[in-house]
């Protein structure tokens, strides 16, 4: 007969848990927090030291009675929420409605969810821990101060809805101030030439260097043209080899943000994708006669440490799988790339090496096989020998005009056997860029081609899911457990907008950000934001008390508010009108800003709820009907798509955008298909597949 109650969150880690402790303990999940502040008001007793006024969830009333009901017939209760700050706070939540001790050794923490480390946790529980709950209380106590004081001030002067936070109103302010960097950037003209060369009938290219002995940058059509008449005649020879050997370093295992950045690269995962999928790894996957196990260990983490027993497991694999040279001399330690890291868990890792990617693929979805295989690999590669590469720079005299060609090859595989981190454009560097055949000083070369070209500089890139993660992590704004929802919401409230996966500002995003510049800087300032989740760190850590922290802060912020509510002017939000005509009742339709992008909503709102997107043609007759166009839509869950105007008189859709180009076997229509190798059209007919960048210079060529 049981005699241990044990509480998790989830149903499917109870399930996964309970497996492994056996018929003495039952295991039930709390389904998440039980207690939190109330939505209906700001739930903190300000002027008694910001005592938080807990209540009971809605909702949560039969969970609670199970759960109390059960804790009447065993003798020892055990709570074993994720092993973070929310994880304790739930502990502690839990610990207070049961009428537990909470310095009494009910608290039990595990990494990773494998039956040797839930048993050896079970082993050694400790009390709660107060300062993680305190630090916990203090981020929602903070929060909630910000967003209950100053959203209603937004309602009240902009529009109902709003809300503003310490760490989404630092991430829009970036979005923003990136949006306005690009509309700033004046293109600066350059120009490059390429020079087609050959020895022993085999081709390379080089580019433009310098002349006269030094490096020179081609500014204007002028510079080249003066270039060109002086290489007009000239032989080219090798004038100078140089060739090294160099190292790379594999990437550190995985981190929270690390995680949602690759899987963005490489698997086009958005942030919350990510760790939803995570989740039911690190929760359990049954594995057929194995049973349940947690496959990677916690996902919500800043540290890059690997626990001694995980790197002995992967040095015996790299060595059997591998090779004895495909390990290096030393085990592989890795620095915390940020100063604030906590260093509480380990990295993300898969909780048995042993469990390749192809052994456990039957049991997983498709999402749970490709980030578990992101994962592994990852963590394979972060224990491996480094890359050796052979490098060559030949620089080639064209008279007094030089031209260098530079190539590697890979000598040594080592990590990059397994894995190569990706690149913001979603390709991996696989270090095997370019080949150069053997040239030595002397050599006399064949000339094949000379081609100048034209350039402008681009401004930054507008910010992607996986390059704001990083930029907010590498500030300090916010910390593993947030990054996910912040995308999300700033989304929500119509703050911004995705256009081809990018972020961009909306007008409101703009104007509650100037709003808040005006009269709450400090919100906005990414140092004073960074040096509150520092102060947060210092809680968690005992060196600080919280209700210090929140009193500090608030002592600046209520006078700020005194000010903003007798200053702030309202603002009024006209949309644009177009000349679309609504088909239900007639009026105009206006642009509106939904979380997906812009579309056309009737300016007879409430009475005529009509809406629709805004049509975006791509320039192609539909291929099916040949009477309407194709145009750009979007589903349900914001993934662009392509139909027919006509719709829905013609059915025709499409997830690749369709080519006005036919294919040249079958006639079918050519769609556009984008890959690491390159972007290339491709015919869902017959299969016949061409570069883009030959199709356009085709098209070109045309003109």
């Amino acid at each position: 007969m049981a005699d241990s109650l044990v509480i998790v969150e989830s149903p499917a880690k109870a399930k996964t848990i309970g497996k492994y402790l056996g018929s003495k303990f039952i295991v039930k999940a709390s389904m998440g927090h039980i207690r939190d502040l109330p939505k209906s008001q700001i739930g903190v007793e300000i002027e008694k030291q910001f005592e938080p006024k807990y209540i009971t969830i809605r909702g949560k009333g039969s969970v609670l009675k199970e759960l109390k009901d059960a804790s009447r017939k065993v003798k020892n209760i055990y709570l074993a929420a994720d092993p973070d700050r929310e994880g304790e706070a739930i502990a502690w939540h839990l610990a207070h409605y049961l009428e537990l001790n909470e310095g009494e050794p009910c608290r039990v923490v595990f990494n990773e969810i494998t039956k040797q480390a839930v048993k050896d946790a079970f082993k050694q529980p400790r009390p709660i821990d107060m300062d993680l709950v305190n630090a916990q209380q203090a981020r929602r106590i903070l929060d909630r101060l910000v967003g209950y004081k100053i959203s209603p001030l937004l309602w009240k002067k902009v529009k109902k809805g709003l809300s503003a936070g310490r760490v989404q109103s630092v991430a829009v302010k970036l979005i923003i101030d990136r949006e306005n960097e690009i509309k700033a950037f004046i293109p600066e003209e350059y120009w490059s030439i390429t020079a087609a060369l050959s020895v022993n009938g085999t081709e390379f290219e080089a580019k433009f260097y310098g002349a006269d002995g030094e490096k020179k940058e081609l500014n204007r059509e002028a510079d080249v043209q003066d270039i060109l008449k002086r290489i007009e005649k000239a032989e080219f020879v090798v004038g100078e080899v140089k060739e090294k050997e160099r190292q790379r370093n594999p990437a550190p295992p995985f981190i929270t943000s690390s995680l949602q950045q690759e899987a963005a690269r490489k698997l086009n995962f958005r942030a919350a994708k990510t760790m939803q999928v995570a989740q039911q790894l690190y929760e359990g996957i049954d594995l057929g006669k194995e049973g349940t196990v947690g496959l990677i260990t916690y996902m919500r983490t800043d540290s890059t440490r690997i626990s001694p027993v995980a790197q002995e497991e992967a040095k015996a694999f790299i060595e059997t799988t591998y090779g004895p040279e495909y390990y290096p001399e030393t085990p592989r330690v890795y620095l915390k790339k940020n100063a604030n890291a906590q260093d509480a868990h380990e990295a993300i890792r898969p909780t048995s090496i042993a469990k390749t990617p192809e052994e456990v693929k039957s049991f997983l979805s498709r999402d749970q096989y490709r980030l578990y295989k992101l994962v592994w690999e990852r963590f394979v590669a972060s224990q491996m020998a480094s890359a050796v590469l052979d490098t060559m720079t030949v620089d080639i005299h064209a008279g007094d005009v030089i031209f260098r060609a530079v190539g590697s090859k890979v000598k040594f595989a080592g990590f990059m056997k397994v894995y190569v981190e990706g690149n913001d454009d979603g390709t991996a560097s696989d270090g095997d860029d370019k080949f150069l055949p053997p040239l030595k000083v002397g050599d006399k070369l064949g000339r094949n081609g000379i081609e100048p070209k034209q350039h402008f500089t681009q401004p930054p890139p507008r910010y992607s899911e996986a390059r704001l993660v990083r930029a907010l992590e590498e500030m300090g704004i916010g910390r593993p457990s947030t990054y996910a929802p912040t995308l999300e919401t700033v989304q929500k409230r119509g703050y911004v907008a995705m256009e081809e996966k990018k972020f961009v500002p909306t007008e409101l995003g703009e104007l509650v950000i100037q709003l808040m510049a005006e009269f709450f800087p400090e919100i906005l300032n990414v140092e004073f934001t960074a040096h509150m989740e520092e102060e947060l760190d210092f809680v968690e850590e005992g060196k600080v008390d919280w209700v210090k922290v929140l009193d500090e802060f608030y002592s600046t912020f209520e006078k700020r508010l005194e000010v903003a509510e007798e200053e702030m002017k309202e603002v009024e939000i006209q949309d644009e009108v177009t000349d679309v005509l609504c088909e239900k009742c007639g009026r105009n339709m206006v642009i509106k800003m939904g979380r997906f992008g812009k579309f056309l909503a009737c300016s007879g709102f409430p009475d005529c709820r009509n809406a629709k997107p805004i049509v975006k043609e791509v320039g192609v007759t539909c291929p099916k009907c040949k009477q309407g166009n194709v145009v750009e839509r979007r589903s349900k869950k914001g993934r662009i798509f392509y139909g027919c105007d006509q719709y829905p008189g013609c059915d025709y859709v499409s997830w690749d955008k369709p080519s006005d180009k036919p294919c040249p076997n079958c006639s079918n229509v050519l769609v556009e298909k984008y890959a690491k190798s390159g972007s290339h059209l491709h015919c869902t007919e017959c299969g016949y597949k061409e570069d883009m960048q030959q199709a356009d210079a085709d098209g070109d060529a045309d003109d």
